[in-house]
């Protein structure tokens, strides 16, 4: 970024960046009709996008690299309004060419597509996955494919390896049987309560050991957080990561073999002076200082 324009003016792509030749690509998934409480997320994008404003000051603060670098901003991908089903074989079609590919979400629901694109272009895959939610429901009220459902189906097609799958932040109310549905397919559940007795290094140590070194997936849903720092979103819930706690584990997971992320459920008509849209484009950020100078 030039060092004579003030941060306000910013260019409008993430971290300030057009579409361009890039090794990683970012796109908004601006979907959110498979909600089940509050609705917005399909504002996410955007709000993501202008937040990021904040972190084109400089290199990364401890990995000192420009995480902008080797990326390219490709606008937002096509949706089908009101159709689920639809949108989802948009999204995948849309993601299949994509090399390296960081979602601004949008629900959770568009993970789900972006990892059948995934599947078929590398196999399954493991899935670092921060969440208040396990998101193993069969259905939420009926609907086959709403954002609670996203997991469920990625385990029953093949797209993820539940052995090396493992969800961090787990706090939300759930019947035992989703519970044990999900621990029986081998996932490994972290709550947040445990991140907290336990310390971010002791979780990025556990991700490291239940992910080897084959190729996996980063998914970040911002209810993860506690709504202190995340209020901006359809689902909070009390007892919540902190945005630090969040970030401390992302940066001691260099390393390992990520070939994607996305950032989802940001809902930014419920956000205070853009704390969630920031904590979602910093994750982004942070995920981008991992890979950067390895997606060449």
């Amino acid at each position: 970024m030039a060092d004579d324009v003030p941060t306000f003016a910013v260019p409008p792509g993430f971290l300030g960046v057009g579409c361009r030749d890039g090794n990683v690509a970012i796109a908004g998934i601006p979907l959110d009709i498979g909600t089940t409480n509050r609705s917005g997320a399909r504002f996410g994008p955007s709000a993501i996008r202008q937040a990021s404003r904040m972190l084109v000051d400089g290199d990364h603060p401890t990995a000192w690299i420009d995480p902008a670098r080797s990326l390219s901003d490709i606008g937002d991908f096509r949706i089908a309004l009101g159709d689920i089903p639809r949108s989802l074989a948009l999204i995948e079609a849309q993601a299949a060419p994509i090399r390296h590919l960081v979602a601004l979400g949008g629900e959770h629901g568009i993970t789900l597509p972006l990892l059948r694109a995934l599947a078929c272009r590398i196999g399954p895959v493991g899935l670092v996955h921060f969440d208040a939610h396990v998101d193993t429901w069969p259905d939420n009220f009926g609907q086959a494919f709403a954002h609670g459902s996203v997991f469920f189906h990625a385990i029953n097609e093949g797209l993820v390896d539940p052995r090396r799958m493992i969800q961090i932040g787990i706090r939300s109310p759930m019947g035992r049987g989703i519970y044990d549905w999900t621990l029986s397919r081998g996932v490994t559940i972290v709550t947040a309560e445990e991140v907290h007795l336990g310390g971010p290094a002791a979780v990025a140590d556990r991700i490291r050991a239940v992910i080897g070194q084959s190729p996996a997936y980063l998914s970040f849903d911002v209810d993860a957080l506690d709504p202190a720092f995340a209020p901006g979103t359809g689902t909070p819930e009390i007892g919540g990561l902190a945005s630090w706690q969040a970030q401390a584990i992302l940066r001691r997971l260099g390393g390992l073999s990520f070939v994607g992320m996305d950032v989802v459920e940001v809902a930014p008509a419920y956000d205070v002076a853009e704390i969630t849209a920031l904590a979602a484009a910093t994750m982004a950020f942070e995920y981008l200082a991992l890979v950067s100078g390895r997606t060449g």
